[in-house]
């Protein structure tokens, strides 16, 4: 039996253990955050996901022909935050810096909290899940003390052993949910951080661009 075997045993052992309930919670946490992470990377990667540069391209084609209507109805039908911003200062050009400024900032402020939502508590997820792991450890300890004091010297090994799978089982199973998590939550923020720095590159170049 290799390491990744021994490692699936000791975890499905675990439900079965004194300490299942750590683990039932544990499991919840975790289709909670698969739900979470699966959301967040449609959205991020798939809504958002269109090319920059390929739509990018688009608007600087009309722009050059001088078909601002065109540019408008192509960015109506791109529902990215960039798309929205960007459609914001060409809906607000010939009206001043300052309004085209305020509008793109009412996209920023109504779009932010939706690119952000919920990758905040990722992390969140994976300490609970940590620390679920070390109260299921802790209780697995108790078993195993309890064991050495009170239970018969036949029955003693086998209750101390159970203590002992019980303590190691939850603080397996805890890691291996929180440890992807936030490895997950990195890539998720990143992705995040990175629409955000394009809205804000994009629109101030095509501000300077249309108000010249």
């Amino acid at each position: 039996m290799n390491e990744l075997q021994m490692m699936v045993k000791f975890i499905v052992d675990g439900f079965v253990s004194p300490g299942s309930i750590y683990m039932w919670l544990i499991l919840f946490i975790g289709f909670g955050i698969l739900g979470l992470v699966g959301e967040r990377a449609w959205f991020l990667f798939m809504k958002c996901g269109t090319s920059t540069a390929a739509f990018m391209s688009s608007i600087s084609k009309y722009l050059k022909s001088g078909d601002f209507e065109k540019a408008i109805k192509f960015s109506s039908t791109v529902q990215t935050p960039l798309a929205k911003g960007i459609l914001a200062v060409l809906q607000n050009r010939g009206k001043g810096s300052k309004q085209v400024a305020k509008a793109v900032d009412e996209v920023f402020l109504s779009e932010a909290p939706k690119i952000g939502r919920n990758i905040p508590l990722l992390p969140t997820l994976a300490n609970l899940a940590t620390l679920l792991g070390l109260a299921g450890t802790i209780y697995g300890l108790m078993l195993a003390f309890d064991a050495i004091a009170n239970v018969p010297a036949a029955q003693r090994a086998q209750a101390l052993a159970t203590g002992i799978s019980v303590a190691m089982s939850t603080t397996l199973w805890g890691l291996v949910i929180a440890i992807p998590t936030i490895l997950v939550h990195g890539f998720l923020a990143a992705r995040a951080d990175r629409i955000m720095e394009e809205m804000d590159e994009k629109t101030a170049k095509l501000i300077n661009l249309v108000e010249e």
